[in-house]
């Protein structure tokens, strides 16, 4: 079995959003990779960030380093892509690139032997927790407090909101989750997501307001997830941290863990370099008492790493990409 073709595509995908009028518009780069017996996989990566070049890349550069490659030779697809094309430890393009081609290999994989990619990874469960998340920086604050409630008449009891939404700093963002915390009770867990946007002053003094809210994790709290200032953060609140879900390989992921900047590492094999670095990262943890959680969406994929490896947790639930993934 070897490999033939790569043939990589950018899909826009109308989001719809519980109690917003208009549909989000996402972009997705969708790679199917196709054997010389006939078998095919498929891989995806977020189409956010030039999703051109990550196509040009996977159908005009990809093909030519592991054509006539196993697919289930996973580590070795890795070693000659980082050889021939990244041995500089890029990141962007060329990792978004190689998660598509990573994940449609163990999609192959997985078909040939009647195997979840989950139990390919380890198969520690065949299950995996979720969390939702629902609270979108599009909603006003009667949004928000309504959004939760649905969530919970749904089922949902794990749910994750955005901050640093731009709609009065800090102190906006801290009203915002005390009112999803009266709202939902002391029993809920809730996360909460900056998307790397604050700077460490305004992290710390959301934080000092919302202790007392029991977060279950601050995702991404800092700009460019910069590991030595979010280990500083780290030691002045008790919120746990979380981070890790957009870079690009193994080493990065591996700074926020000996800093000590995070409680929860948050691998996603859709940019990461697929469920091959994942796993790396994953072992990587363990030796350190982390657990790895979802973060960055694309629940259909990080659910195998999730249920499959040892310290696997959390799966993300994100509303937006129902859409994507029907």
């Amino acid at each position: 079995m070897k490999i033939k073709s790569i043939k990589a595509t950018i899909h826009q995908v109308h989001a719809r959003v519980p109690l917003l009028k208009h549909p989000l518009q996402r972009k997705i780069v969708f790679c199917e990779v196709e054997t010389d017996d006939g078998h095919k996989g498929c891989g995806l990566t977020g189409g956010a960030y030039l999703p051109l070049a990550i196509t040009t890349a996977l159908n005009k550069e990809f093909l030519q380093v592991v054509k006539d490659m196993d697919p289930r030779d996973t580590e070795a697809i890795h070693e000659k892509v980082w050889w021939k094309m990244n041995q500089r430890s890029m990141t962007g393009v060329i990792s978004s690139a190689l998660s598509c081609v990573d994940i449609a290999c163990w999609d192959i994989h997985g078909k040939v032997t009647g195997r979840t990619v989950a139990q390919l990874l380890g198969g520690a469960r065949d299950w995996a927790p979720t969390y939702c998340t629902f609270g979108f920086p599009e909603y006003d604050r009667e949004q928000l407090v309504q959004a939760a409630k649905d969530r919970l008449a749904e089922g949902h009891r794990r749910l994750k909101l955005v901050v640093a939404v731009d709609k009065g700093g800090w102190m906006e963002d801290a009203r915002r989750v005390r009112l999803v915390r009266d709202a939902v009770g002391p029993d809920i867990e809730i996360m909460i997501d900056a998307n790397y946007k604050f700077q460490p002053v305004e992290a710390k003094l959301l934080c000092r307001e919302i202790e007392d809210c029991n977060l279950t994790w601050f995702e991404e709290p800092l700009y460019a997830n910069d590991a030595r200032a979010m280990a500083d953060l780290r030691r002045s609140t008790r919120i746990p941290l979380a981070a890790g879900q957009m870079e690009g390989h193994r080493w990065r992921l591996r700074e926020l863990i000996d800093r000590q900047a995070v409680d929860i590492i948050q691998p996603n094999c859709c940019y990461n370099g697929g469920y091959t670095e994942t796993q790396k990262v994953a072992h990587m943890a363990q030796m350190y008492n982390l657990p790895i959680a979802n973060g960055g969406g694309w629940p259909l994929f990080n659910m195998h790493s999730m249920a499959g490896l040892m310290n696997g947790w959390r799966v993300e639930f994100h509303l937006d990409m129902q859409d994507i993934g029907e």
